[in-house]
């Protein structure tokens, strides 16, 4: 985990519907990433973080990092066995339940303990 430089909040959209699925993802504007990075020893243990995501005030994912189908450790190995891992590299964790529509005006308020959170206007 010494490569690690630190963690943060990451939202990343997904357009559903009929739409061409090379497109749902990786827009610009489509992964959202704040409020800062909190340095990795800050950290030192990233699998009991709680964290919640609302919408317009209502919760919609409420859970634990270590709910995570694999921990941060396991994330990182597995990701590096596809990819060529580089300095500034981000990777998600992946997301639980409670996923859901989101539309222009609604507001999302992320929290992450030990890091933060961030209010994402959607336009």
């Amino acid at each position: 985990m010494e490569h690690v430089a630190g963690y943060t909040i990451g939202l990343d959209m997904t357009v559903r519907g009929a739409e061409e699925r090379s497109m749902r993802k990786s827009i610009d504007s489509y992964s959202v990433l704040g409020p800062w990075l909190v340095t990795a020893d800050e950290i030192p243990d990233p699998s009991q973080l709680d964290f919640e995501l609302k919408i317009d005030g209502i919760t919609r994912q409420k859970a634990n990092t270590r709910d995570l189908v694999l921990s941060v450790p396991e994330l990182i190995e597995m990701a590096s066995r596809f990819y060529t891992l580089e300095v500034g590299d981000v990777i998600f964790t992946g997301t639980p339940e409670g996923v859901g529509q989101v539309v222009p005006g609604n507001t999302m308020h992320a929290w992450i303990d030990r890091i933060g959170s961030m209010e994402v206007l959607v336009v």
